[in-house]
């Protein structure tokens, strides 16, 4: 592999550097550096972040290759400026044994736009029964350490605290969709206002907070470690806020939607608003913000969700839900955190690219910018502003609920172990 030189790029946020790569390492960080013998890439004052990690994505294969792939979801993901992500465990079949999770992460190795974590179920074909076979999908060559049946609650108390016990003793972690499925039977939003109005059934805000509140107290007992997946009201960050000052092993993760869309919007009756937890108040925004900022949430996860078009294309009630979100969580994140001046770029690396590595133990990933570390890297115009075209994306779906919104900053380049995979926005 040769050289390439990164020159000019505000590593972080901060003063202008170059960054020298040889191979797949930084060779070197700091200013005026030799070109010789090195392809140079001329930031002109772009954001150089360490390359992105995505603790939730959901890449559907195998079984639902009609929605996504392992080959698009990466390939998205690369474009977002995705150098990792993790894959959760809702396929066909469930991700639930040694054999399905490695055929993902082989899959992943071989299309090679990021790397590719599976992320493992907590019980067998989601149903909360059974444990999964937790301890052979970790020892296996994928190396699984976060747990999730995410797209279902593990609402049994029982067997939430079995699995955590078990993750205990190889440093897991299990990954929570909260959701109390009797309070949410039949629900199709945010219960408040609007869904009085619409006469759509609620979805009320105690259903996640109470399987939160009870979580952290069973990991509390146990003495492990869980993570609590797409949080959305302002509820839950007090529960989540409370546990950790207690010394509670708890993280929690924020989609980017929740920290821009209201239940305002479904008031179009339009199907790409409808959402797993369900968009939620202005109030629970501004909290979600706030958390995030103070560190009570400690990252941000795109829960990128692809479907095609006619599970979208059809009446809300028969809708699916969910909404892609690897190419244009950065924006996102940058409109209402760093441009609110919640966030600098220095923080927006923390929680979208240090902390979910630790989190997910994704080795060579979430690393510093700096000499000797994998050059896994990431170039973003943050004085780029565009509307959104899901036409341009690289993944199988659609589903964007940004289609034609302005949103700021452009990821123009990403590597992967020096290896490009994105370069002037367009896919190598």
């Amino acid at each position: 592999m040769s050289k390439i030189l990164i020159r000019g790029a505000k590593v972080l946020g901060g003063e202008p550097q170059d960054v020298l790569i040889d191979g797949a390492v930084i060779e070197a960080v700091g200013a005026g550096l030799s070109a010789e013998g090195a392809e140079v890439v001329e930031a002109g004052g772009k954001v150089l972040l360490p390359g992105l990690v995505d603790l939730h994505t959901h890449l559907r294969e195998p079984g639902r290759e009609d929605s996504e792939t392992v080959l698009t979801g990466t390939r998205a993901a690369a474009s977002g400026g995705y150098t990792a992500v993790f894959a959760m465990a809702n396929t066909f079949p469930v991700a639930d044994t040694a054999g399905v999770v490695e055929q993902v992460y082989r899959l992943g190795q071989e299309h090679g736009y990021c790397d590719v974590q599976p992320i493992g179920a907590v019980t067998v074909g989601l149903e909360g029964r059974k444990l999964a076979e937790l301890g052979a999908m970790h020892e296996s060559a994928a190396g699984v350490t976060v747990f999730s049946d995410d797209g279902k609650c593990v609402d049994d108390a029982v067997i939430m605290r079995r699995a955590l016990e078990y993750v205990k003793a190889f440093g897991g972690v299990v990954a929570q969709h909260a959701q109390e499925p009797r309070l949410t039977e039949g629900a199709q939003m945010n219960e408040g206002v609007v869904s009085a109005e619409l006469g759509l059934g609620g979805w009320p805000a105690v259903a996640e907070e109470s399987i939160i509140a009870r979580d952290v107290l069973l990991a509390e007992h146990v003495g492990s470690r869980v993570h609590i997946c797409h949080l959305s009201t302002a509820g839950s960050v007090e529960i989540v806020r409370w546990a950790k000052s207690r010394g509670i092993d708890v993280t929690a993760e924020v989609t980017p939607h929740h920290l821009l869309l209201t239940d305002e919007l479904v008031r179009s009756y339009d199907p790409v608003y409808k959402v797993n937890p369900p968009l939620r108040t202005e109030r629970d925004v501004r909290a979600l913000r706030e958390a995030l900022a103070d560190g009570t949430i400690d990252i941000v996860a795109t829960d990128h969700a692809p479907h095609p078009h006619e599970d979208k294309d059809c009446e809300w009630a028969a809708a699916a839900m969910g909404m892609v979100g690897l190419e244009t969580a950065l924006s996102v994140v940058q409109e209402t955190m760093v441009e609110t001046g919640l966030l600098d770029w220095a923080g927006v690396a923390s929680r979208m690219s240090f902390k979910p590595a630790q989190i997910g133990q994704a080795k060579g990933h979430g690393r510093p910018v700096s000499a000797g570390e994998p050059a896994n890297l990431t170039l973003v115009d943050t004085e780029y502003r565009g509307s959104v075209d899901p036409a341009g994306f690289a993944s199988r779906s659609r589903n964007t609920p940004y289609e034609g919104r302005e949103l700021p900053g452009r990821v123009t380049h990403t590597w992967l172990r020096g290896k490009a995979t994105l370069v002037d926005g367009k896919l190598t």
